[in-house]
C-alpha cells in the first residue's frame, strides 16, 4: 500500500503521494523547496492517522517546478433594462508542486 497525505494549501485541499506533481494555488516563495505543516490526514501501509484538524509532526516535503496561469474565465453581467452591462476576465494563478516526502512521526 502506497503511502499519500491529505493537505491544505491556498484553502483547497490535495491528496499527495511521494513523487506525484500537483498544482496548487499561487505559493510566493523564492525558495526551490518548502514544507507543508497543513496536513490533515496521513496513510501508511494500513495505519491511517487524522488530525484534529492537522496531524502533529507531519511534514510534506516538496519541490517548486514553476508556475503558470489558468485559462482565462470571463465574467460578464447585466441588468434589464437599464443599459448596464460589465465584461471581466479574471487568469487564476498557480505553481507547480513536485512531492518529495513525508515526514511523519519523528
Amino acid at each position: 500500500m502506497k503511502m499519500y497525505a491529505v493537505i491544505e494549501t491556498g484553502g483547497q485541499q490535495h491528496r499527495v503521494s511521494p513523487g506525484d506533481t500537483v498544482k496548487v494555488q499561487k505559493i510566493d516563495s523564492k525558495e526551490k523547496e518548502i514544507s507543508i505543516d497543513k496536513v490533515l490526514l496521513v496513510s501508511k501501509d494500513d495505519k491511517v492517522d487524522v488530525g484534529t484538524p492537522f496531524v502533529k509532526n507531519a511534514v510534506v516535503k516538496a519541490e517548486i517546478e514553476g508556475e503558470g496561469r489558468y485559462p482565462k474565465v470571463i465574467v460578464y453581467k447585466q441588468k434589464p433594462r437599464k443599459g448596464h452591462r460589465k465584461l471581466n476576465g479574471h487568469k487564476q494563478g498557480y505553481t507547480v508542486l513536485k512531492i518529495k516526502d513525508i515526514v511523519f512521526g519523528g
